[in-house]
């Protein structure tokens, strides 16, 4: 069972770019943190009576990693760990104009970059599972549950790259409240399925996998706001 670990989706940068009161900021972060990981739990504890321990509970927990993992790489990896600082640079060395431009683009070659990996994650969902849990093919049920599982929960991959990206902007410009109290829709949104829809269904994991799809754009709605306040709220663009 993911851990509620899973639901971190932006790093913190440098209070001092802020010009906020530091202890202000991490007080403001650790308790927004704390209620994502109390839901966090609350979640997985509810996941866990849903599923128990059958086929149900290893095909969702597989089809909510696979996107979790490369949502490390596109949104928390060497993406977040070299965006963050270039912008930090853009807004202390360049006019206003130029910031705005940067991110713009960068939102768009992200955009394009997560949709064509999430068309072809969705396409090749039978090959991703026979990658990644190989000994579910034993298993006829088993594997074309994930398999289509997966291809619900796989989008949730563009979402939430573009809320780390909307949550990098939000640190660097000082903005800490909403990046840390984001991850709360996601288990906000799981639990509502799990407990609201999923009984409704034959497959309660379905309704469930939806959950993190609609947890994801629920997610990026709620930055939304705040990326206007900070003027950062613009249309992708390539170039």
């Amino acid at each position: 069972m993911p851990s509620s670990s899973d639901d971190a989706q932006s790093p913190i940068s440098p209070v001092l770019m802020s010009g906020h009161h530091p202890l202000r900021s991490l007080l403001k972060v650790g308790g927004n943190t704390m209620v994502s990981r109390l839901l966090g739990f609350a979640r997985d504890v509810i996941l866990a009576r849903l599923f128990g321990a059958g086929e149900m509970a290893d095909a969702f927990f597989v089809a909510f990693r696979v996107p979790n993992l490369f949502r490390r790489l596109f949104g928390e990896g060497a993406f977040s760990q070299s965006f963050i600082p270039v912008l930090g640079e853009y807004r202390a060395t360049r006019p206003a104009s130029e910031v705005r431009a940067f991110v713009a683009d960068v939102a768009g070659w992200l955009a394009l970059a997560l949709a064509i990996v999430t068309i072809v994650g969705m396409l090749g969902a039978s090959a991703v599972v026979y990658a990644i849990a190989p000994g579910f093919a034993d298993n006829p049920d088993k594997f074309h549950l994930t398999v289509e599982l997966l291809r619900i929960t796989f989008p949730y991959l563009f979402f939430i790259s573009l809320v780390a990206l909307a949550g990098g902007v939000l640190n660097t410009y000082g903005h800490f409240t909403v990046p840390a109290f984001t991850p709360v829709f996601l288990n906000l949104s799981i639990i509502a399925a799990a407990v609201f829809w999923a009984p409704h269904l034959q497959q309660p994991a379905i309704a469930v996998a939806w959950g993190v799809l609609i947890g994801g754009v629920a997610q990026l709605l709620f930055q939304l706001p705040a990326l206007r306040r900070v003027g950062h709220l613009h249309w992708p663009r390539l170039r």
